[in-house]
């Protein structure tokens, strides 16, 4: 039976989060939870939300007892960080790690290239290497789509240092939007990348025909043993892009604590997360539903579906709030 009494907190508290750089989707998640929380919680409570890069060093943090929540993008990667599966930055299994929840965002790892490359795989690329400026991130322990990139290159026998010793030339930033400009203009001829729902990725095109390569079977394999998936991109989603695509998974977004966050810390947070949902998702509605940063409608039975094992208090909140329809909420942005 679902709760009708509004949970509050009879003490004040303290809660760290930890969320992007500071303009991106995980710091307004964080904000908006924040501000729920607050608003059920005595006088005196404080919270701070923290910039992070997104990747292992949320965990880091988490771990260091820096912040009590934090997210983490994508959620494959949470799960093979959870069970050390994979080790990224020579970090072992978590296993005290919990989840809160997960919002949606239907995002992939995508490898565009100049259509007058030769190459029809990602394993080709090795081939050429005298030819190619690849634009993608830093595979430096920290961020994940650097390290699921340069990985995926090494399954498809195409490693990046061997490719820098054959000519290849490496663009690197942190956030995809450097990359994806230095794609679009002409000056990188290779793009690997996620954010693909965002409208930088509509102009790839702008300076020339692409093509979109297939990351190979030996690559899904890999991916696969650590518990991450392939996913489809849809044909038309991408310039040029006429067939659908297989490609890497990148979704969602894993909200994280510790399996010591006290159990009316986290079931009060999930309650919010649930029950005040539609005041996250009014503020992605200018956005076409499939090219929305945050998945929206958010449902709450997803949100539930988390690589890692909920916060046992979290699973409670899940429970009682199974049949809430999130429709009655005063929104700020509406």
């Amino acid at each position: 039976m679902a709760t009708q009494l509004e949970p509050t907190l009879d003490r004040p508290i303290q809660l760290q989060f930890r969320g992007d750089w500071g303009q991106a989707n995980m710091h307004r998640i964080c904000g908006w939870i924040a501000q729920e929380l607050g608003d059920r919680c005595p006088e005196g409570s404080r919270f701070g939300i923290w910039s992070g890069r997104g990747g292992t060093d949320q965990l880091d943090a988490l771990q260091a007892g820096e912040v009590d929540i934090t997210i983490v993008t994508p959620t494959p990667a949470v799960r093979a960080l959870y069970d050390g599966k994979v080790s990224i930055g020579g970090r072992s299994a978590q296993p005290n790690l919990r989840a809160l929840g997960v919002i949606g965002q239907a995002d992939r790892l995508v490898v565009a290239v100049d259509a007058e490359l030769p190459v029809r795989s990602v394993s080709e690329l090795a081939a050429i290497a005298d030819q190619l400026v690849i634009a993608t991130s830093q595979d430096d322990g920290v961020n994940l789509i650097g390290w699921a990139a340069h990985h995926g290159l090494r399954l498809a026998d195409a490693d990046p240092d061997s490719l820098r010793a054959g000519g290849a030339r490496f663009f690197y930033s942190e956030r995809p939007f450097p990359a994806i400009h230095q794609f679009a203009t002409g000056k990188a001829n290779v793009l690997i990348h996620e954010a693909i729902n965002t409208p930088a990725w509509q102009r790839i095109a702008n300076a020339r025909p692409v093509r979109y390569l297939d990351w190979g079977t030996k690559v899904f394999d890999g991916f696969a043993a650590v518990g991450w998936p392939a996913a489809e991109v849809a044909a038309g989603y991408l310039p040029g892009l006429e067939q659908p695509l297989q490609t890497l998974n990148f979704a969602d977004f894993a909200i994280i604590c510790r399996d010591d966050l006290p159990d009316d810390i986290a079931y009060l947070a999930t309650w919010c997360m649930v029950k005040t949902r539609r005041a996250l998702e009014s503020q992605y509605a200018h956005f076409p539903p499939d090219h929305s940063p945050v998945t929206y409608p958010l449902d709450p039975a997803a949100m539930a579906d988390t690589p890692i094992p909920l916060h046992p208090a979290a699973a409670r909140a899940y429970a009682d709030l199974a049949d809430d329809t999130g429709d009655d909420h005063i929104l700020i942005w509406s």
